[in-house]
């Protein structure tokens, strides 16, 4: 009897300041492949890209992500380059919030990933929360 081939996913994130958006993308993440790898951003990728350093380190947040049981695997995200990382990990499919959807760079991405045989999968983003949004909440109380 044959076995089924498991399917990897792989999602990336900067998780800072983990809330419950986060929580809802790697659950729906898992329901949908058998192993899951998750990207945690560097804090130097969240600078170069982002242009601002994460409230929390990256040592904490990637260990926040690893306590999540929905989480196989987590890898330090380096660069903004997903083939880069589908040539190292080899994953089947990509999961992002739809947040992302119909955006120039994420469509450049889809076109990317699809060569090597990747589906992208959006998954809906959680309204109402958002790292951003809290830190300007924190930033605005002092």
């Amino acid at each position: 009897m044959e076995s089924k081939k498991k399917i990897i996913g792989y999602t990336t994130g900067v998780f800072d300041m983990f809330h419950v958006g986060h929580l809802n993308i790697l659950k729906r993440a898992k329901e949908k492949c058998d192993y899951l790898i998750v990207g945690v951003s560097t804090d130097e990728v969240v600078k170069a890209y982002k242009n601002k350093t994460p409230i929390v380190n990256f040592s904490e947040r990637k260990a926040i992500v690893e306590s999540i049981r929905y989480v196989d695997k987590v890898v330090p995200q380096i660069t903004m380059n997903k083939l880069d990382a589908w040539n190292e990990l080899h994953f089947d499919i990509m999961f992002h919030g739809s947040d992302w959807q119909g955006t120039a760079m994420y469509d450049k991405i889809i076109e990317n990933l699809n060569s090597v045989g990747v589906e992208v999968v959006f998954l809906p983003h959680t309204d109402g929360v958002s790292s951003t949004l809290l830190s300007e909440l924190l930033y605005n109380k002092k």
